[in-house]
């Protein structure tokens, strides 16, 4: 993307929900000691420092593409700014961890075996990406950004699936030679308040939607409204909140030793 299109205040708006998947993510990697750990696309670094109190002897190295959000992240592990397409560490790794970020490189596929051979051997790769690209709040909008007022300037921006699914996954590490744990989760989110769908997705599926508006605020309000006028049909608002699907695809590999 040309520029840094991510907001941390949007992004973190539901923060405890987007870092579950993290913690049961790690929770598998086994390593007991490990020297050099790396998060990449590692956000505004929150869950990086948690990757430093669960291994406080490591060197640990959170890398993100968005300065803004670099600009967050809090004092203890190094971080850096860099597109994690053109990562090459300077020693071989003992963990590489990548949370919710390879669902935003189509060739994330090609990336996979270079981080397995930049690991140490024994080493350990975990990532989990969305797996909620045909549900609702991703076929509304795909259908939104197709038709009508927003074709025009946004309907090339509209995205097949872009992750594989755990077998896919299985196949590809354990063809090089890993130890492989894969499995899916479909975690049932209850959201407050109004618009809440909306307001998740303004901090993820809707970015490239709201780069290409820009600043013209009164299309970017049309553009939302539409949103949320789609969401609210099929996330319908209860009492207690809006219940939000969302299935999570988790791969937990290591190297041989």
């Amino acid at each position: 993307m040309s520029r840094d299109i991510w907001d941390p205040t949007v992004y973190g708006r539901y923060a405890d929900e987007r870092a579950r998947p993290f913690f049961e993510l790690v929770s598998r990697v086994r390593a007991e000691s490990p020297g050099y750990v790396v998060d990449l696309g590692c956000g505004t670094g929150e869950l990086t420092a948690e990757l430093a109190r669960r291994w406080p002897e490591a060197i640990v190295h959170g890398v993100d593409s968005s300065p803004a959000m670099i600009a967050k992240a809090p004092e203890g592990p190094a971080f850096s700014v860099g597109d994690v397409r053109s990562w090459r560490p300077e020693r071989p790794v003992d963990v590489i961890v990548s949370n919710a970020m390879l669902q935003w490189v189509p060739e994330h596929r090609e990336l996979l075996p270079r981080w397995v051979e930049a690991l140490r051997p024994g080493g350990w790769l975990a990532f989990q990406v969305p797996g909620n690209f045909d549900a609702p709040s991703h076929a509304v909008v795909r259908e939104l950004c197709r038709t009508g007022a927003w074709k025009e300037q946004l309907g090339d921006l509209v995205r097949s699936t872009p992750v594989g699914d755990p077998q896919e996954y299985l196949a590809l590490l354990a063809g090089l030679g890993c130890e492989v744990d894969t499995w899916e989760t479909t975690y049932i989110h209850l959201l407050p308040g109004e618009n809440a769908v909306l307001n998740w997705i303004m901090g993820t599926a809707l970015r490239p939607m709201l780069d290409r508006i820009g600043p013209d605020q009164s299309r970017r309000e049309a553009f939302l409204a539409d949103c949320a006028r789609a969401l609210e049909e099929v996330y319908p608002r209860e009492p207690y909140g809006t219940a939000f699907p969302f299935r999570r695809i988790f791969v937990v590999a290591r190297k041989p030793a």
